[in-house]
């Protein structure tokens, strides 16, 4: 019995072992560290970025696009708590994708540029974050090895900001417009589950949403979304395309509860492409 529980004691070791990742190879601290220093240019955001060595490239990129990247990444007390450089393979992701930090400065450079920045923590994952991160201001020297461009965003309605004379109007306050109609011939009840293509709008004309972007249509029950989409996409049927214009109070209010949510009037454009 007491070999058996040794026995099994080193296959759980074991498998501890496969199953914890590697231990990254430490990769010493810039002497700055901890703060940038003169020469770095500090943005309005609060991000401090300094140049390393300049590009090759001519082209920057834009949150819409994906991006190739070596890093390495710094606590201010000089403790590397990640790097693709000590992985020995480049990190893809799309420029909107990480923390506010880096989609700030990819946009500044260009192919073959490596620069250092400085991000406070507001830019990273705060000064409390979630177990296992890294808190406060972070420092990272990136270099952009490429950049794979993104599909352009569709065109800002010119109706955005208010839904024109030609809009309905129910009595809830929702404004909507058909764009076009498909061959369908049922609409979706509240208790259906739908498959839409949309863009979502804010009154500025600034695009917060779009299900078109990432490349492929999105499934949900019309019960589970926000107030305005479940009333309005029960008018449409199968293959129209509409504009719908939502009030605060139908979507995410005026002060939106949830961080990152759009607020006040907003604007999509919907296609229903299947009733589920």
């Amino acid at each position: 019995m007491k070999q058996m529980k040794t026995r099994m004691a080193a296959i759980k070791a074991a498998r501890a072992a496969q199953a914890a990742p590697a231990k990254l190879a430490g990769i010493p601290a810039p002497e700055d560290v901890g703060a940038p220093p003169a020469d770095a240019t500090k943005h309005k955001s609060g991000l401090v970025t300094k140049v390393l060595k300049k590009g090759t490239g001519d082209k920057k990129p834009t949150e819409h696009d994906k991006v190739s990247v070596h890093y390495t990444g710094w606590m201010k007390d000089g403790k590397m708590f990640d790097s693709s450089v000590a992985r020995k393979r480049p990190a893809s992701f799309g420029v909107k994708g990480v923390i506010a930090g880096w989609t700030e400065a990819l946009q500044m450079m260009v192919v073959g540029e490596k620069r250092r920045l400085w991000i406070p923590g507001k830019l990273a994952y705060g000064d409390r974050p979630r177990m296992g991160q890294p808190s406060g201001q972070l420092t990272f020297d990136v270099e952009l090895l490429e950049v794979i461009e993104g599909p352009k965003p569709p065109e800002v309605p010119k109706d955005v900001g208010a839904p024109p004379a030609t809009a309905k109007k129910t009595k809830s306050g929702l404004a909507y417009r058909i764009l076009s109609k498909g061959p369908g011939t049922v609409n979706p009840k509240a208790t259906d589950r739908v498959r839409v293509h949309y863009t979502g709008w804010s009154k500025d004309g600034k695009m917060f949403d779009s299900s078109v972007m990432r490349g492929q249509p999105t499934s949900f029950g019309l019960n589970q979304v926000i107030k305005g989409w479940t009333e309005g996409v029960q008018l449409m049927k199968v293959g129209d395309k509409a504009r719908f214009w939502i009030p605060g109070n139908l979507a995410y209010g005026d002060k939106p509860k949830r961080p990152g949510a759009p607020s006040g009037q907003l604007t999509f454009d919907i296609e229903l492409v299947q009733i589920l």
